[in-house]
């Protein structure tokens, strides 16, 4: 059996479902959605209690998707709590500060983030230090150079800007008032990364990467120039984030985004990616970020205690890494049977 068909490629039966690794985070979304729908009734059921959850789910999921790419590769990207708001600003500079056309701000934006990728990739790759360690001093210098450079230009930590109506409809506009325009490009990120880690056959590389790095080089499959092309996605996609913050809320400020670093972390692992790498697929990752964003908004509309929310997100994240390794053991049990 293929790594592609074991986590989220064709050749799907009853018993291969029940053993596939998103399976627990399906669950996990089930359970969670029904009990917050019972505590927040029918405005949780709702549009608003949907569009709520959806919006949240959104923002961090469109930056989970690479992230999840990338545990499966074996590695991790900490830098995307930076790249959001060096972006953002980056984008309101340009098109706010300096008044240039909002396509020069938003490439500009997006620039920053596949810039800081290749960077993380290519520390990566080069030298023998862990992307845990590199991605994190990424992190950091990344926020000293935009609060440095937004500082010396505007002499403040926020920039503000006024998209055109065409921007902010395409990024920054709620549809009825409540959708976020983001849900809509979130799906497209979905069928794009599923398509290239469930469909392509370079989707294999990514798991062969997570399995063993020193056999996927062995094999020919070009291990430096794909985990390069894995954290420039990263840090495309939490490039885009904050570009379309900046366009939804009209301001862009140095110190957000750091919320974003634990939560696709979260996400990914509730979603089914082993922390060791070579395991996971796309749905998953979406299920997990739906599950995540369900227990974010649903305590509000419970009117729990927020302190809740942590303790169930905490319970869910055990949960996550407990199955991961109970589901694993199924589908490495059910192949070798098949054999």
């Amino acid at each position: 059996m293929s790594m592609q068909s074991e986590a989220g490629g064709p050749g799907l039966s009853l018993g291969s479902l029940v053993r596939r690794p998103e399976t627990g985070s399906l669950i996990g979304f089930a359970v969670v959605y029904v009990f917050f729908a019972v505590l927040g009734g029918a405005v949780f059921m709702g549009a608003p209690g949907w569009s709520s959850w959806l919006n949240i789910a959104a923002e961090v999921g469109i930056i989970a998707l690479p992230v999840g790419l990338l545990m499966i590769a074996g590695e991790f990207d900490i830098s995307v709590g930076a790249v959001v708001p060096a972006a953002s600003m980056t984008a309101a500079l340009l098109s706010g500060h300096y008044d240039l056309p909002a396509y020069v701000g938003i490439l500009g934006g997006l620039g920053v983030g596949l810039v800081v990728g290749f960077f993380n990739g290519l520390l990566v790759t080069r030298t023998s230090i862990p992307s845990l360690i590199v991605t994190i001093g990424v992190m950091f210098a990344v926020m000293g150079l935009t609060l440095g450079f937004a500082v010396m230009l505007t002499g403040s930590t926020s920039v503000g800007y006024v998209p055109d109506p065409l921007t902010k409809t395409l990024l920054g506009t709620f549809v009825n008032g409540m959708f976020n325009v983001a849900i809509f490009w979130w799906l497209g990120f979905v069928a794009v990364f599923f398509f290239f880690l469930h469909v392509s056959p370079k989707g294999n590389w990514v798991f062969a990467l997570g399995g063993d790095a020193d056999s996927a080089r062995n094999a020919g499959i070009p291990t430096r120039k794909l985990t390069i092309g894995l954290f420039m996605a990263s840090g495309f996609c939490a490039a885009f984030v904050g570009v379309a913050q900046l366009m939804t809320y009209q301001s862009a400020q140095v110190a957000g985004g750091q919320s974003f670093i634990f939560n696709s972390i979260m996400c990914v692992v509730i979603g089914g990616v082993l922390l060791t790498g070579g395991a996971g697929s796309i749905i998953g990752v979406v299920l997990g970020t739906m599950t995540f964003a369900v227990v974010n908004q649903g305590i509000f509309f419970a009117a729990l205690d927020p302190n809740i929310g942590s303790i169930i997100i905490g319970a869910l994240l055990l949960a996550a890494v407990l199955s991961n390794d109970s589901f694993r053991t199924l589908a490495m049990t059910y192949a070798t049977k098949k054999k």
